[in-house]
């Protein structure tokens, strides 16, 4: 059970817990310790900030801060620039179609448990989700008359 947390400048109301955050999405280093990770210039960061293609948190103070998952995908950027030849464009479209690709895969899982929910019709009731047989389906054919 979590411990009841009271806070003093509240009167001693329980305090609203806050979400936990990933250790990976946690922003944590300030841009030279995140360029010096990643084993890029700074300016190069503020560069993919501009571009799209990365989202830095900020603190209070506009202090932009990286987290583990920023500093993966800096050295993604990194591979696709320097070894494979992809120019910022490039690089940009292929994380863009990772995100996709994700929010795919998660709708995928949804259905797949929806449909594990569902009770599997008893053969032979009609209820409008069986498969019909090709050689019951009534073929129509359309000659057009020669004119």
């Amino acid at each position: 059970m979590a411990q009841d947390r009271r806070d003093a400048t509240r009167g001693g109301e329980p305090r609203a817990e806050e979400p936990k955050v990933p250790e990976a999405e946690r922003a944590v280093y300030i841009i030279s310790v995140a360029a010096e990770l990643a084993g890029v210039h700074p300016q190069t960061l503020r560069i993919y900030e501009r571009k799209g293609l990365l989202r830095p948190k900020r603190t209070s103070g506009n202090t932009r801060r990286y987290s583990e998952r920023d500093i993966e995908r800096l050295r993604m950027i990194q591979e696709l620039t320097q070894d494979e030849g992809v120019n910022l464009a490039g690089v940009k479209r292929i994380i863009q179609m990772q995100r996709d690709l994700e929010r795919m895969h998660q709708r995928i899982r949804e259905l797949e448990k929806e449909l594990s929910r569902r009770p599997i019709p008893a053969p032979g009731r009609r209820g409008g989700t069986e498969i019909v047989p090709l050689r019951s389906a009534l073929v129509v054919r359309w000659e057009e008359s020669p004119s």
